[in-house]
């Protein structure tokens, strides 16, 4: 390291050395395990025998391993009890990345949160190294996993300052709300250095590899072709990136109103308009769930983050566009480089949304009018205050003027009576003048955004209308998401290959199920439809015919089924059906239906699956009121159905049909586990 490196790291160990409770920079932020794995070698020959090693010196790390490797996900045949196993069989790379995470949310995740809100800044660190290890991926890095963990680590100073500063991150985030200057300016005026300053030396302490380093030191500033960070320049854009996507979803590390620094150098480096970035952030969603249920835990709320990241575009673009004002700087939000993550529900966000602009402008009215393609016509979706014609509507084919250009040039406008006196709106809401603001997604107009100042009779700036264009930008990215998230929904509740519900769908809708009333369960009918000898068909016929059988059967159920009853693939060949208000006539009837339609396009198809006969065994279980749990009702009708393939398969039985000396103790029994 050249002499003013050195003296530059002196000055930062100095600094963070003053400011810290303890004058030693070990600080147990990061566990020695945890050192050892982002160590860990890439040699492949010895990557498996040296992960093992490493988790069983952890016992909660090395129990949480095997629970996921025996987990319904994987849907093993037999327990693994190896820790070197379960490596093999979930990969080097994924039960690093679970493990490593999971060492350092144990260290900040069960700690009090005041201002510095550390689930929060969990939910932030892990979608920027989930989204970095996508981005990684997709530009062909050669280490991935490394971007991950610098990721993972980029913002670590900040979690240092707020758990062994004298001052912490919590009183730093308190000083805050006026300011409009940059985080890290501020950053040092508050504690004579920079998290990203704390972070670089805390790194360099713990002798992680350097990539990770230079994303911890340079993440804001990208280093200069003679810093020895240089080299590693991709690595931190790619991680400076994800930092600020994050920040355009709302999950910033705090909630600080600024942007992140993004230097320009950053999009030099990524080629962004080649990104998929709408899959990769869909990707990302997908592993922040995944995220959820491994730690048990739900992350902040999204509307509170949506409600910050408007707040936030709103002050920026007020500061903005009056660059003369004291303290006023040039801030700039590129929320159009990605689409939206986070879930959102339109009924709260877009009445939220109408509120905050009537309120920060003053205006007597906001409406959004929304695009109805098949009518051709603007509909007023919301207002506020409400408006007594929720019908009114517009033909777009009647509109003429700036009306029309806003729509088809998809541009903000400002609309005088004295122009144009036959405005069908200034006619309506009797005003002299309104903007009207399209409200894009994907770049295709989604509505429109009214406003006025119909009651106070006052003139409109005409810098409102570039305000207003910075807050349709975020509605339009929290629609677009509303959209998005109600397809991944129902998405995440289907089976891929059958398209019925999934096992979790399944349990979740039968828990609910089992918090009515006991009186209310009456009529309920469980029943369990295995295919028979479904192995057979894998094995003589190719995994590829089996995934047809399976689907076969799926259409069968779907065919047979009430709109009103439940139906899923519960996993390989098995399937669940649940039925309301029936009886053990109607069941068995339906259930026989089933196995009969089966048998006989089976039959038919025999040709095609090398004569093997297509059959399924099914047992059912009605409700009973010593079933405490939906799982008592599952584990009755799995086990008839095993009866019915030990009295030969290709038949129904059901649970009343045992003999009551034979019915298996099901009680307390959970199908789940």
């Amino acid at each position: 390291m050249a002499g003013a490196e050195s003296d530059e790291l002196d000055r930062i160990k100095t600094a963070a050395q003053a400011i810290l409770k303890s004058e030693s920079l070990n600080l147990q932020l990061m566990p020695a395990i945890a050192v050892k794995l982002v160590n860990l070698t890439r040699d492949e020959n010895v990557r498996i025998d040296a992960l093992a090693k490493i988790i069983e010196t952890d016992p909660a790390l090395a129990i949480k391993v095997l629970q996921t490797v025996n987990s319904a996900a994987y849907c093993l045949p037999n327990k693994v009890t190896s820790i070197r196993r379960a490596v093999h069989l979930l990969g080097v790379d994924e039960v690093r990345r679970m493990a490593l995470a999971m060492l350092l949310f144990s260290r900040m995740i069960r700690r009090e949160s005041g201002e510095f809100d550390f689930l929060f800044f969990w939910q932030h660190c892990l979608f920027v190294a989930e989204l970095s290890r996508r981005i990684a991926i997709a530009l062909k890095l050669a280490d991935p996993e490394m971007v991950y963990t610098a990721g993972l680590l980029h913002d670590i100073g900040k979690l240092a300052l707020e758990t062994h500063g004298k001052m912490t991150y919590s009183q730093f985030i308190a000083s805050l709300p006026n300011s409009v200057h940059p985080l890290l300016q501020e950053e040092r005026h508050f504690f004579g250095m920079t998290h990203v300053e704390m972070g670089q030396v805390l790194c360099l302490q713990w002798q992680l590899p350097a990539p990770i380093v230079a994303v911890a030191a340079c993440h804001h500033v990208l280093p200069d072709p003679g810093s020895p960070y240089y080299p590693y320049r991709a690595e931190i854009a790619i991680v400076a990136f994800a930092n600020y996507t994050a920040w355009l979803q709302g999950i910033s590390s705090i909630s600080h109103a600024g942007p992140p620094q993004l230097s320009p150098q950053v999009f030099e480096l990524l080629p962004i308009e080649a990104l998929e970035l709408e899959s990769l952030l869909q990707e990302t969603d997908k592993a922040m769930q995944a995220a959820q249920e491994f730690y048990s835990i739900a992350f902040p709320d999204v509307n509170r983050l949506r409600a910050r990241l408007l707040q936030a575009s709103i002050t920026m673009s007020r500061v903005q566009h009056h660059p003369g004002e004291p303290g006023a700087t040039s801030r700039n939000i590129s929320a159009s480089l990605t689409a939206p993550h986070q879930s959102l529900d339109p009924a709260y966000f877009v009445p939220w949304t109408l509120e905050t602009i009537k309120h920060d402008f003053e205006f007597d009215r906001v409406i959004l009018f929304s695009v109805n393609p098949q009518r051709r016509s603007l509909a007023a979706s919301h207002a506020y205050p409400e408006i007594h014609e929720r019908a009114l509507e517009i033909d777009i084919g009647c509109l003429s003027g700036m009306l029309l250009d806003c729509l088809r040039e998809k541009k903000a406008v400002l609309i005088d009576a004295a122009l144009e006196p036959k405005n069908p709106l200034l006619k309506k809401f009797n005003t002299a003048e309104f903007i009207a603001v399209p409200v894009l997604r994907h770049r295709c107009l989604a509505g429109m955004i009214y406003a006025d100042y119909a009651i106070k009779q006052k003139s409109m700036a005409g810098r409102i209308l570039e305000e207003i264009v910075a807050v349709a930008e975020q509605l339009g990215i929290a629609l677009m998401n509303a959209k998005h998230y109600e397809m991944q929904r129902q998405q995440a509740q289907l089976d891929s290959l059958t398209q019925l519900y999934n096992r979790r769908m399944l349990e979740c809708s039968l828990n609910q199920l089992f918090q009515r009333p006991a009186h209310e369960l009456k009529g309920i009918a469980l029943g369990f439809v295995d295919i028979d000898r479904f192995k057979l068909f894998n094995d003589q016929c190719g995994h590829q015919k089996g995934d047809e059988i399976i689907r076969l059967v799926a259409d069968m159920l779907k065919r047979l089924t009430r709109p009103g009853d439940l139906i899923g693939r519960f996993g390989g060949e098995e399937f669940l059906f649940v039925l309301m208000n029936t009886d053990e006539d109607d069941v068995r009837a339906y259930a026989e239906r089933i196995r009969l339609e089966i048998a006989r396009r089976g039959d038919d198809l025999k040709p095609r699956f090398q004569q093997l006969e297509l059959t399924v065994s099914i047992g059912v279980a009605l409700y009973q009121p010593n079933f405490g749990h939906y799982t008592d009702l599952i584990e009755a009708a799995d086990q008839t159905m095993y009866r019915a393939k030990m009295a030969g398969r290709n038949r129904v039985i059901l649970f009343s049909d045992l003999p009551s000396v034979s019915k298996p103790a099901v009680l307390g029994r959970n199908i789940g586990n």
